[in-house]
């Protein structure tokens, strides 16, 4: 009996002592205490950025935290953790590599973040509606990004969620739409000439960018009093002439996003995005009583120096080095300007736009 109990004792601490040394190796979010953004704070300076991966230096860090943000926007490729089965190894690992990023947890010790994903966080290159383990993987996402226990995340399908800061006349809104986990398969095919495969336009009226929710939340939340509201998408919404993912894959959903801009009469709107491992500014007239402007900023640390197709609505050389956006509002002034910035946090390109461009003024 005292054998077959210690044998019993020497078990239960074995367990305990693997569950102690496990305990580092899963943990995918940084233990320290991270600033929340307060409802009532004005919002002066928001950094932005997209396509991190955890495996490469990332430098920019200290560019971002010397452009002193009040906020920083994660639009999507936060990590590269593409998977090959239901484990999900790939992501959680790519996760605890993050976790461990100096600059970023410096970043995150003083700066609130706010994050969505795109397809490399989502866990399979270009993946929609159709990837088998989407549910595990924003799991996965809301442990890493340590969202709040009460969170709408937490209880409805999707990671779209938004946030409105400041008083009014100062109201920042900001609206991070999810592009994969309602989307739907995209049109693939091998473009004449070229040889190469990419997404050609798909009218077809059942397909869908943002599903039938997150429809219905966008056009509530596009109503709510804002002076200054930030989409961000984390695929191009106003770009055209390149054969990769855009909204413009599924042009009748492109079409239904500006409509429902100029319906819900939401002034102020600035378009963010990401995943082109490049970065430029777009601007479309003639959408929504008010040209609507976007700022692509990627990547963060894995930038493309290819020469990038023309866009008819592209205004601006394209940026092929490491960097992150920069939008600063000069409330009193009811200016913007918006920036690329590199890894030294010096302006690379920038445009400045007045408010009342945007259709508002806060005076």
């Amino acid at each position: 009996m005292t054998s077959r109990l210690s044998a019993g004792v020497w078990l239960i601490l074995a367990l305990i002592a693997l569950s102690a040394c496990a305990t580092p190796q899963t943990r995918i979010q940084p233990e320290f205490d991270r600033p929340a953004l307060s409802s009532d704070a004005v919002v002066t300076r928001v950094a932005f950025g997209s396509c991190s991966h955890q495996t490469k230096p990332q430098p920019i860090w200290s560019a971002v935290q010397a452009a002193d943000p009040d906020l920083f926007l994660f639009m999507g490729d936060n990590v590269y953790g593409d998977v090959k089965g239901a484990d999900l190894a790939e992501l959680s690992g790519a996760y605890r590599a993050l976790a461990n990023i100096d600059g970023l947890n410096s970043l995150r010790k003083q700066v609130p973040v706010l994050a969505v994903w795109d397809d490399h966080d989502y866990g399979r290159n270009d993946a929609g509606a159709d990837f088998p383990y989407r549910d595990q993987s924003k799991a996965l996402f809301l442990e890493a990004w340590d969202v709040a226990r009460d969170d709408p995340r937490r209880d409805r399908a999707g990671l779209y969620h938004h946030k409105i800061v400041g008083p009014k006349g100062r109201r920042l809104q900001i609206i991070m739409l999810d592009t994969r986990y309602f989307r739907s398969p995209l049109t693939r095919k091998t473009h004449a000439g070229s040889g190469h495969s990419g997404y050609v336009a798909d009218l077809d009226p059942a397909k869908t960018m943002l599903g039938a929710d997150q429809w219905q939340w966008l056009e509530q939340v596009l109503k709510e009093p804002a002076e200054i509201r930030l989409i961000v998408s984390s695929i191009q919404v106003l770009a055209q002439g390149h054969h990769f993912e855009k909204w413009d894959n599924l042009p009748r959903e492109r079409q239904r996003l500006f409509e429902l801009i100029k319906r819900t009469g939401a002034k102020g709107i600035l378009l963010l995005s990401g995943d082109r491992h490049f970065s430029a500014f777009y601007r479309v007239s003639q959408v929504a009583n008010y040209p609507l402007i976007e700022v692509t900023a990627s990547s963060l640390n894995l930038p493309f120096r290819t020469k990038n197709p023309a866009s008819a609505h592209r205004i601006s050389p394209s940026v092929g080095i490491a960097n992150f956006g920069l939008l600063t509002i000069d409330w009193l002034a009811q200016r913007l300007a918006l920036d690329i910035r590199d890894v030294d946090n010096r302006v690379v390109e920038t445009l400045a736009v007045d408010l009342k461009v945007l259709g508002i003024g806060t005076r």
